[in-house]
């Protein structure tokens, strides 16, 4: 019988699973609905009815080694319990122990941006480095920490928590409910927020003019006006940048990394947002830290999750000193 690692990705939405081989190769994958009614209950009955409706539907005999999770919210890694998870409807969910007695195999648990920096240190840009930073750039800004080849997890599972980094004590409140953190500027909502306060500035403007016409503007909008040379965009990209590789290179001179890989909705603008961060991060980082560390563009997208999920697994047996073959 072939046995394999199963991958979970909990978001807000939808729920990704993959079966994926000890290769890291993607054998199936699918989504289903996060059922977000009554507290998010019905969420891990989900998973695992989904996860078993696939296995029956398999031509072949298929056994599974366990599943990685990657959930969102505040998460103690060792017990595998969510205790609070706001977009979810989580408080208090024993999320390993749940699925575990659902599906009487092992069930590892880890923070969602943790797990996509997983799955790019496995198979994707972060290949082949023992210590990476991985910074997801979305509605808010994510990041993962792996020293040595593991996910760096702190005391309590905050670690790696860039978005959080305060560098505008005079800036806006964060929904974290601190002020000035990092991704009130970097994310794509601060570039969003940075792009609005700019047309109250300059009512005359290239972006003024396009929201006018639109009623609504987003990060993109902003990056693509940048791309074109418009000054007022420009600048409001250069600067979320240069805050960003600020942030990267004081982290870096904590870990040393050998790569720092970028994700997330706000990294489709490619080379063009990469080699601004990457400026940033040489300008300020001591020369013997940036001469060792490239700066790349995740290489997953949407399937970094399902595939840290399995690599979560896959490492932990190991760890066990559990055969697998």
């Amino acid at each position: 019988m072939e046995k394999i690692l199963v991958g979970v990705d909990i978001g807000g939405t939808t729920i990704k699973l993959g079966f994926i081989n000890l290769n890291g190769t993607i054998i199936e994958k699918w989504e289903i609905p996060t059922n977000t009614t009554n507290n998010g209950n019905a969420i891990v009955d989900d998973i695992w009815k989904s996860i078993q409706n696939k296995l029956d539907n398999q031509k072949n005999n298929i056994g599974l080694y366990g599943i990685g999770v990657g959930a969102p919210g505040f998460i103690n890694v060792e017990s595998g319990y969510v205790s609070e998870a706001v977009n979810i409807g989580w408080k208090g969910m024993d999320l390993k122990h749940q699925l575990e007695k659902r599906s009487t195999i092992p069930v590892f648990v880890q923070n969602d941006a943790n797990i996509a920096a997983l799955g790019e240190y496995w198979i994707g840009a972060g290949q082949g480095s023992l210590n990476m930073i991985a910074v997801t750039l979305g509605t808010g800004v994510g990041g993962g920490i792996i020293v040595n080849g593991s996910i760096l997890n702190g005391e309590n599972g905050m670690a790696g928590e860039i978005g959080h980094i305060k560098v505008d004590p005079e800036g806006v409140q964060c929904n974290c409910g601190g002020t000035g953190c990092l991704e009130t500027i970097s994310s794509a909502t601060g570039i969003k927020r940075q792009g609005m306060n700019s047309i109250l500035i300059n009512p005359n403007s290239k972006l003024a003019k396009y929201y006018e016409d639109k009623g609504v503007i987003t990060a993109k909008d902003v990056i693509d006006f940048a791309k074109t040379g418009d000054e007022t965009c420009l600048k409001i990209v250069d600067y979320s940048c240069d805050i960003l590789g600020k942030v990267l290179a004081n982290i870096g001179t904590v870990i040393n990394p050998s790569k720092v890989i970028i994700g997330g909705g706000v990294s489709k603008a490619g080379d063009f947002l990469l080699e601004k961060i990457d400026t940033a991060f040489r300008k300020y980082a001591i020369p013997k830290l940036h001469e060792i560390c490239e700066l790349k563009i995740a290489q997953l997208g949407n399937d970094a999750g399902i595939l840290g999920g399995a690599f979560l697994v896959k490492q932990n047996l190991e760890e066990q000193k559990i055969q697998l073959k």
